[in-house]
């Protein structure tokens, strides 16, 4: 009797630390569980739930029978807001509208938060890219050297003080970065990444000297040899275009002794005093020296002329960007007939009077894609800042068409990623909305998108609107509105979460759900304008072939199955009609028909003698991706292909007076399953004109080797002329497409 009351005090506690466990966690924002704002960072959250996972891990408190529970819900809270889609949806939504996802069902042990969790997290010298920021870094000019890493990895443990000592080393010379491979698998998989840790094309010791070495090979640059001949003209052309020089004079070398530290700065060259003596002299160089001419300095006064005692590389480089010229100053008075005609890069400060050195590199980087670089005293010039609704420090890009076409850059403050987004700004056409320029009046097309600058998902979507601007230019202007800035402008389309992509078309007002890129726009886009889905209602679904999808607006799986579902709806374009139905306005149907979760997708058979029945084929695919639910549309249709035996295949093909086209495979087949949709769709184009068939190789092995039948799937056309059966073509591969055999036919 006691043995049975100790288990039922054991059983007594254990549900009331459930119970417990449910009133802590119930209604709880994500937020609020990690302890971060709304506006926090993918780092920031990544940082909130490391400290969580060190004091609430189970591991930590084994005497807690509801430590499981809690540091489930926290681990759910931190997968779903890491996540970009996931964490919009979950701002939009709330949890319901993540009730076919799991995340968060599984953890790691308190070892792996605690030594494993972002090897490289704190470190200030190395910059932790992910896929989202990753191509800005590497496209942006700047020479980088990466670290793939992944948290299991011994060998990476045993590389990280090394390579923080390295990156301290190289900090401003290159830029040091590192991916973690475990969160962004994909990234790596594309970059080829297969052991770990992978430093580029890295091949050597991983000692820092090697590292250094091996990262200033890259360092290249132009280097020009200098004799009293050219060195002056020389000196002037670079000087007229902003530039200086960098001169190394050799007394005791023959060769090209100048260093490699320009990255376009200045120009670079050198000076062999062995045969120029006259010319070192008036220098006054006895010895080996290196000197800075900055732009505009005076080649008959010494005093203008900084000499650099000093054969270190990244000294040289230092003294280099301390010298180059300030940003040029644009005033109020300037502001608008500068911007009138070229395009800048503007630098908005809120007092400080001298750019970063940073900031400096931006002319050279900039110089070949004519973009002028300038900054602007916001407290100096306040009006002029306020009528732009800048009211804290930024960069922005005018485009060369006045004050009122400019983008604001709202990536990381950093030169890879100013660069990038400066190249990128002024080929596209996105424009930073305010009230004044808002298209309110919507007499053209515009795509606008509603975000917050805070926002991981925002700035991902950022350089995606600049690309689809490029492909749409000319039949749709794009424009980016801060949240943050037009809090009313924003209460009026009631946006609830960000980022918001609303396109208004005249009286019409979309809003855009799919995937945040470039592509997905465009595809939306198209689809505005040729819907290829059909939104229905109760009468619709009858007399004819319908790919239904069952959906309620706030599932946030249903969301996602949106982009996909259009997908396959062109796919299937002039084969199988394809609707949806909104659940949520026709609710009754909906439970008529047996529709219990969502997204629910089912194939309908209409009948035209009792249009009220209805015969439907349910998917239970595990993916929903267009290609996966086009092959599912199209298996569950009636056949127009036949079956052939050997006697068939003699007396209809062979002996017949028909045009043949034939389809022979293996049932074990994959190629062979994958084509068989594609070879009914071609039956179906065919029909009355060509008679399509298959013949199992597995089956009537005799036949198909009779037929020299080598490969699966093979289709082969078997042309009627007369009496005669002509010579017969084949089409082999192991992805045959739809499209080519029918263009092979018709040849």
């Amino acid at each position: 009797e006691e043995v049975e009351l100790h288990k039922s005090s054991k059983l007594t506690l254990f549900l009331l630390a459930a119970v417990l466990v449910s009133v802590w966690a119930d209604g709880r924002d994500y937020y609020d569980l990690l302890g971060v704002s709304r506006e926090a960072t993918t780092r920031e959250i990544r940082r909130a739930f490391k400290q969580l996972a060190l004091t609430m891990h189970p591991d930590k408190n084994p005497g807690d029978p509801s430590a499981h529970e809690k540091f489930l819900q926290v681990n759910r809270a931190y997968e779903v807001l890491k996540d970009e889609d996931l964490r919009k949806k979950y701002d939009k939504y709330g949890e319901k509208g993540l009730d076919e996802q799991q995340q968060g069902g599984r953890y790691e042990s308190w070892n792996f938060y605690r030594y494993d969790f972002g090897i490289y997290d704190d470190d200030l010298e190395i910059i932790t890219l992910d896929s989202g920021d990753f191509e800005a870094a590497v496209n942006s000019g700047e020479i980088w050297f990466i670290n793939f890493y992944f948290p299991r990895c011994s060998h990476c443990h045993d590389l990280a003080p090394t390579w923080r000592e390295f990156a301290k080393e190289m900090d401003g010379v290159i830029r040091i970065g590192a991916v973690n491979c475990g969160d962004n698998n994909h990234l790596c998989r594309r970059m080829g990444i297969s052991s770990y840790p992978s430093l580029l094309v890295f091949n050597g010791e991983r000692s820092e000297d090697n590292l250094v070495r091996f990262a200033m090979q890259f360092i290249t640059t132009s280097v020009t040899q200098l004799w009293q001949g050219n060195m002056f003209n020389e000196i002037e052309s670079a000087f007229s275009s902003g530039l200086g020089w960098l001169i190394s004079f050799c007394c005791d070398t023959g060769g090209n002794c100048s260093h490699s530290v320009s990255d376009g700065l200045v120009k670079v060259g050198w000076v062999d005093c062995t045969s120029e003596q006259h010319l070192c002299d008036s220098f006054q160089v006895t010895t080996g020296a290196t000197a800075l001419f900055p732009p505009g300095s005076s080649l008959n006064q010494q005093g203008s002329i900084l000499w650099i005692n000093s054969l270190d590389s990244k000294e040289i480089h230092s003294q280099v960007i301390n010298h180059l010229p300030d940003l040029e100053l644009l005033t109020a008075d300037s502001f608008q007939s500068k911007l009138a005609h070229h395009r800048w890069l503007i630098s908005f400060t809120f007092g400080d009077r001298t750019s970063s050195n940073e900031y400096k590199k931006l002319q050279a980087f900039l110089r070949s894609d004519h973009i002028q670089v300038g900054r602007v005293d916001c407290v100096a010039d306040a009006p002029l800042c306020e009528s732009l609704y800048i009211h804290k420090r930024c960069v922005a890009v005018f485009k060369g068409l006045g004050i009122h076409d400019f983008e604001i850059h709202h990536g990381k403050d950093v030169l890879y990623n100013i660069v990038g987004f400066a190249r990128d700004s002024v080929r596209a056409h996105v424009t930073t909305l305010r009230p004044e320029n808002f298209p309110s009046d919507r007499k053209e097309p515009w795509l606008v998108d509603f975000f917050a600058p805070w926002c991981p998902p925002c700035r991902a979507l950022l350089p995606e609107l600049r690309k689809a601007s490029i492909q749409l230019a000319g039949q749709m202007k794009f424009g980016t509105l801060d949240c943050t800035i037009h809090h009313g402008l924003c209460s009026t389309y009631n946006i609830q979460a960000y980022p918001t992509t609303v396109i208004f078309n005249g009286s019409s007002i979309h809003e855009y759900e799919g995937h945040h890129s470039a592509d997905g726009i465009l595809e939306f886009i198209q689809d505005l304008i040729n819907p290829s889905v059909t939104v229905l209602d109760p009468s619709t679904v009858r007399n004819t072939v319908w790919a239904v999808d069952f959906y309620a607006p706030w599932c946030g799986p249903c969301q996602a199955l949106l982009p996909e579902w259009r997908r396959m709806a062109r796919l299937l374009s002039g084969q199988i009609s394809v609707g949806s139905v909104d659940c949520q306005r026709f609710q009754s149907f909906c439970q008529n028909q047996g529709v219990r979760a969502y997204p629910e997708i089912r194939l309908y058979s209409g009948s035209a003698r009792q249009p009220d029945r209805f015969s439907y084929v349910p998917y239970n695919g595990w993916h929903r991706d267009a290609h996966s639910l086009r092959a599912w549309a199209l298996s569950s249709l009636p056949r127009a292909s036949v079956d052939l035996t050997p006697d068939t295949f003699r007396s209809l093909v062979l002996s017949g007076k028909d045009h043949w086209v034939l389809d022979f495979y293996a049932p074990w087949c994959g190629p062979c399953q994958h084509f068989a949709p594609e070879f009914e769709v071609l039956a179906r184009i065919l029909k009355g004109e060509v008679r399509a068939g298959k013949v199992d190789c597995q089956a009537h092995h005799q036949t198909c080797q009779s037929a020299g039948i080598t490969a699966y799937p093979t289709v082969r056309f078997y042309p009627y002329q007369g009496k005669k059966r002509v010579r017969t073509h084949t089409h082999k591969h192991t992805h045959t497409r739809m499209w080519s055999v029918k263009r092979w036919t018709q040849t």
